[in-house]
């Protein structure tokens, strides 16, 4: 039996063939590019054009960063092991993993919260929204949830590896993650962790529950308003917000409370990819969707682009 301290490296899982790990690479380069372009034109979109600097397009901007560092930290070294034929990954990678991932995803969620709080604002207490969310109120909610993010993954990669692990090194998981760590856990201290993790959800499920309650309320003034034109730019600045935070809960809710009866590694991996690699690729063409003003910005920078070329 081996024990944490004699843990060098851990083993992801294999392909297999050498043409299941070709196309495992080819999946992942192309969904990794389709964020990387994605998200990089939603950034330097929004830097651009001075007309979007507003405190909807300061978080859109946040919320493209974290895409960005979601993606690279789960497939770039799945990639790698894919293409060089090799399933290792260093005690020190597999740590940062395991703190990164948890800390982008719950920043991305407390984000996507506060996004939640803007819409409500400009929609329900419009009259207020310079008020309650001016340039510095917006700073100091980004600097909260990230900040906040920092501490909790801090707390668990730190109560994660400090437990003894003594049922092997093998993770099923294409990437490091913390209820795969656990698993190779032999000690009853991981029960400590479990408590981190009830805390983790209770707080998540707080912001659900603050979501839910927001948009009740922005669509019974949505419904109330007169004009169908303002309808309409109201529905399209909420519905892909509305659709993003669907894709990330319903993933990431269906990753962790599936019943055990259904779960197989095979499951599981694909289910992984759903919540970690398929909506840091998928948010950016959301974000553009029915959003009018995005959508033209884009157009001009992609214009720019070809004209200097």
């Amino acid at each position: 039996m081996s024990n944490s301290s004699s843990i060098t490296e851990f083993l992801l899982p294999f392909a297999g063939t050498q043409q299941l790990q070709l196309l495992h690479f080819c999946l992942f380069l192309a969904t990794y590019l389709a964020a990387l372009l994605g998200n990089s034109l939603i950034i330097t979109t929004i830097a651009w054009h001075h007309h979007l600097h507003t405190p909807m397009y300061f978080f859109l901007i946040n919320l493209a960063l974290l895409d960005l560092a979601i993606i690279s930290t789960t497939v770039l070294k799945s990639m790698a092991n894919s293409l060089w034929n090799n399933r290792d990954i260093s005690y020190a990678g597999c740590a940062s993993q395991v703190f990164f991932f948890p800390f982008f995803m719950l920043v991305e969620y407390f984000l996507l919260t506060i996004m939640t709080y803007d819409r409500y604002v400009a929609i329900c207490r419009l009259l207020h929204y310079g008020t309650l969310l001016g340039s510095r109120a917006c700073a100091h909610m980004a600097a909260a949830a990230w900040a906040c993010g920092f501490l909790s993954a801090l707390l668990h990669t730190a109560n994660t590896f400090s437990l003894p692990l003594c049922q092997g090194n093998a993770v099923l998981q294409f990437f490091c993650e913390i209820p795969q760590i656990l698993k190779l856990s032999c000690s009853t201290a991981y029960l400590r962790e479990v408590w981190f993790l009830v805390v983790r959800v209770c707080l998540v499920f707080a912001c659900f529950v603050f979501i839910v309650v927001s948009y009740v309320q922005i669509f019974r003034a949505v419904l109330r308003m007169p004009s169908q034109q303002g309808c309409h730019k109201a529905f399209a600045t909420c519905l892909p917000h509305l659709a993003v935070v669907s894709l990330f809960a319903s993933t990431a809710s269906f990753a962790h409370l599936k019943p055990p009866s259904i779960s197989s590694p095979s499951l599981d991996l694909v289910v992984s990819v759903l919540y970690s690699v398929v909506p840091p690729a998928v948010n950016p063409l959301i974000y553009s969707l029915r959003n009018q003003e995005l959508e033209a910005a884009l157009s001009k920078v992609l214009t720019g682009c070809f004209q200097k070329q």
